[in-house]
């Protein structure tokens, strides 16, 4: 039995998920092999997209936004988005749902194009958290850092951006991430992250090429499809860590500080309901009402209807009502 297996709670919910993991150990912990090279490497993915906002700011001065630019701009965020929300946090880490090799490989390759680090070291650190969060072991809580203001701050600032140039909690990929390494489409997509990368920043500038017939239209195209959708979708993603364990709404009573902040829901594609997901980790919906925005969940209720998943993992009114019940 995998130290990943599934328990028979929770639609077949890994142990990790239900918040009950024995306490960590030195077999957590993933060593790195070049630590400045991917310290150097992060820095570069997260402070270029920064400095290409400026020249998507100044392009703005100067001239109106094309409607090329924004046609590229969402054709690249919304896929690539859903490449990370459906396919490496759904589908690869919680396993809500089931589907095919080539389904599961084309979200995998479009969540590898956001520049969020290859697919197997991103599962494996979301599950570290959820088996640890906003306790010891956590790789990313904002709750670890002192009291006061300079302990809010020192925490909101890592977990939203400091931690990914630490590596002194980052997940075991053979610990919290076994049946990923045994799978073959997976761990392609995982060798083979660059050319993700590559290929997410080669359809922004080909699209605005093709949008305009020219090369100045493929650059404003992989400014804004490629620079400026890799800046606010990484932050989106950050703010999951940071904003969603600090501020906003809990509904259910969970052993964490996760929190639903609504005006995040759009542009985090639903999983900005993240006190709901803490509550059904397994859940295929984070947005467990009518009125709690979710795209996610229905590009996975699209793919359901297509025969293209199944096995979809859903929480009960009945289930999610004795949850938010008072103890």
């Amino acid at each position: 039995m995998s130290t990943y297996e599934t328990a028979a709670v929770d639609g077949g919910a890994p142990a990790e998920d239900r918040h009950d993991a024995p306490g960590r150990t030195a077999a957590d912990i993933e060593p790195v092999a070049h630590e400045t090279l991917d310290r150097t490497l992060t820095g570069i993915a997260t402070v270029v997209p920064f400095l290409m906002l400026a020249v998507a700011g100044w392009q703005l001065w100067n001239r109106a936004l094309g409607w090329s630019d924004v046609v590229v701009f969402f054709a690249t965020y919304v896929p690539v988005g859903l490449g990370v929300t459906v396919g490496l946090h759904r589908l690869l880490t919680h396993r809500s749902f089931k589907t095919g090799p080539a389904v599961r490989g084309v979200l995998a390759a479009l969540g590898s194009a956001a520049i969020e680090g290859p697919v197997i070291a991103w599962v494996a650190d979301h599950r570290k958290h959820h088996a640890f969060t906003d306790r010891e072991g956590d790789p990313h809580s904002p709750h670890l850092h002192g009291g006061g203001l300079r302990g809010t701050v020192r925490g909101l600032v890592h977990a939203h951006v400091g931690w990914i140039f630490l590596h002194t909690e980052r997940a075991a990929k053979a610990r919290f991430a076994p049946d990923l390494l045994a799978d073959p489409v997976v761990r392609f997509v995982d060798r083979t992250f660059l050319l993700w990368v590559v290929a997410g920043l080669a359809f922004p500038f080909g699209l605005g090429v093709a949008l305009t017939g020219s090369v100045i239209g493929g650059l404003t195209g992989l400014l804004w499809g490629g620079a400026v959708r890799i800046f606010l979708l990484h932050h989106v993603t950050f703010s999951i860590n940071s904003v969603c364990h600090y501020f906003g709404r809990r509904r259910f009573p969970t052993d964490d500080e996760s929190t639903n902040n609504w005006p995040l829901a759009l542009l985090s594609l639903g999983e900005s309901w993240h006190n709901n997901h803490h509550a059904f980790p397994t859940s295929a919906e984070h947005g467990l009402r009518r009125w709690e925005l979710d795209p996610s969940a229905l590009v996975i209720r699209a793919l359901e209807r297509l025969g293209l998943a199944w096995d979809v993992v859903r929480i009960s009114p009945e289930r999610q009502a004795a949850k938010a019940a008072p103890a």
